[in-house]
């Protein structure tokens, strides 16, 4: 082995659904990543991904101590809670892409009170959502004005309290089904919202971002809406973007996003 020579990045993936699933099939065959673990709930069972794609990983209900360079979630607010803190606490770097979790009462707080015990960092992906840059940017300068608008089929809200209080399968035109804080829409929508916490985070807030998210029966792609206005000048983002195929509620773009985040660690050059 020559000098220039590095082992693979030992993964613990947290979670095997749609975005975990999504995401071995595009890492399996890079030689700088390997998954060593993945975390599944008590009496879960592996993923068929999983099982076809990383047989070598060890299932196990906690990311080990030992042997991991870097954990990947996927699962929700209660990993986050489980999984990524006391691994923060130990020092392993961690990647988080359930960040609509955070809209909880002192979650980013704690998350990042755990990277600073640990001397390590975790860090949010940008998801379904672009110019996450450019608004964290235009914040330094000062920002005004924040609104997320999300538009989605109306298969993408059921199983959320749009389902109660209208009749979806019905639709003619559009309907806002939701209008306020991005805290609020995070918290009534959390399967929907990762996006408005993810702009809010990067921008004004929870409290201070505006978001609208609306079922319209006319599309069948999810569309995401940011603008921004400050001393920086302004700016209108407008992205179409399609579903997971296994989850109607996820843009297909946060997978990308997660797996650019892990490349990136092993990557000669990263943008």
């Amino acid at each position: 082995m020559s000098c220039t020579d590095k082992s693979p990045i030992r993964l613990a993936l947290v979670g095997c659904g749609a975005i975990g699933s999504a995401l071995l099939e595009l890492i399996h065959d890079d030689p700088g990543l390997s998954v060593a673990a993945i975390v599944l709930p008590h009496g879960a069972q592996p993923c068929e991904a999983a099982e076809r794609l990383a047989p070598a990983a060890a299932c196990v209900q906690v990311v080990p101590a030992e042997g991991i360079d870097l954990v990947v979630e996927a699962a929700g607010h209660a990993a986050i809670e489980q999984q990524v803190l006391p691994a923060l606490r130990r020092g392993t770097p961690c990647i988080v892409a359930s960040v609509g979790a955070l809209s909880a009462p002192g979650l980013a707080e704690s998350l990042e009170a755990a990277a600073r015990e640990g001397g390590t960092q975790v860090q949010l992906i940008a998801g379904a959502i672009g110019a996450i840059d450019a608004l964290a940017a235009a914040r330094l300068g000062g920002l005004e004005m924040v609104r997320y608008t999300g538009r989605k089929p109306i298969n993408a809200w059921c199983g959320t309290p749009a389902e109660q209080a209208f009749q979806l399968d019905t639709l003619k035109e559009p309907v806002v089904i939701f209008e306020g804080s991005a805290r609020e829409a995070a918290a009534q929508y959390p399967k929907n919202a990762n996006v408005a916490a993810t702009v809010s985070l990067a921008g004004l807030g929870l409290d201070g971002t505006k978001v609208r998210l609306i079922a319209d029966p006319s599309v069948r792609e999810n569309i995401h809406t940011v603008e921004a206005r400050g001393a920086f000048g302004s700016f209108e983002l407008v992205m179409r973007n399609k579903a997971l195929a296994g989850n109607p509620k996820t843009s297909a773009l946060t997978v990308y996003s997660a797996v650019r985040a892990v490349r990136n660690r092993v990557a000669a050059v990263s943008i």
